[in-house]
């Protein structure tokens, strides 16, 4: 079944890069399993379990804050998921400022690949969070803070561009050796017949 899911997931993407590639989402997860306890009945006296062991909530960890120094980048991280016809939803709270992590792969830290996408710019043209995502080098470090905390140094590793239907899925979404952030935004020339950019930026890095 999950390599089912896994294969489903790859197949959305695909709809996702070639129609929109920018698209993010917002929703916010936290769950936490209740402790376990166990009543024995008897005609005469209630027994208390004894040495039965505790369960320890369980506090879901995800990625808050995107931070790139050699170009300028702190921004928040919303959680995106897919709309209905199959894109990538957009940051509600703040849309051209914010960026956001696709949770339904790995989260960053997480083995495999983790995804964060954002908006090059906005109406009229206008620079977005993503703006001078082009002008990363090889050896950068991007770093993403988590909720509990914890900050992730990433290095830049590879910079590529695409067309928008030939972009490698699989190495951008479903690497699982090693643990990479790739970072995803529109570039080159804007159609306006077809309502998207003629390129995907993908920048790839890996783990320190």
């Amino acid at each position: 079944m999950r390599v089912m899911r896994q294969t489903l997931c790859l197949i959305a993407l695909v709809l996702i890069i070639a129609l929109d590639g920018c698209g993010l989402s917002a929703t916010a997860q936290n769950a936490v399993l209740p402790p376990s306890s166990v009543q024995l009945a008897h005609p005469t006296a209630t027994v208390a379990p004894k040495n039965l062991p505790t369960r320890t909530p369980v506090v879901v960890v995800y990625p808050i804050r995107l931070i790139i120094p050699a170009i300028g980048i702190e921004a928040a991280i919303e959680q995106l998921g897919m709309l209905p016809n199959g894109d990538m939803a957009t940051p509600t709270q703040n849309p051209w400022e914010d960026v956001g992590w696709y949770k339904a792969g790995p989260r960053p830290g997480e083995r495999g690949s983790a995804v964060i996408d954002g908006h090059l710019d906005r109406p009229g043209g206008y620079p977005a969070v993503f703006w001078r995502l082009r002008d990363l080098q090889i050896g950068d470090v991007v770093l993403v803070m988590n909720s509990n905390g914890k900050m992730l140094y990433f290095r830049v590793t590879r910079i590529d561009y695409y067309p928008p239907q030939g972009a490698p899925i699989q190495d951008i979404f479903g690497n699982m050796g090693g643990t990479y952030l790739n970072l995803i935004t529109c570039a080159g020339d804007w159609i306006p017949s077809e309502k998207q950019t003629t390129l995907r930026l993908v920048v790839y890095t890996t783990l320190d």
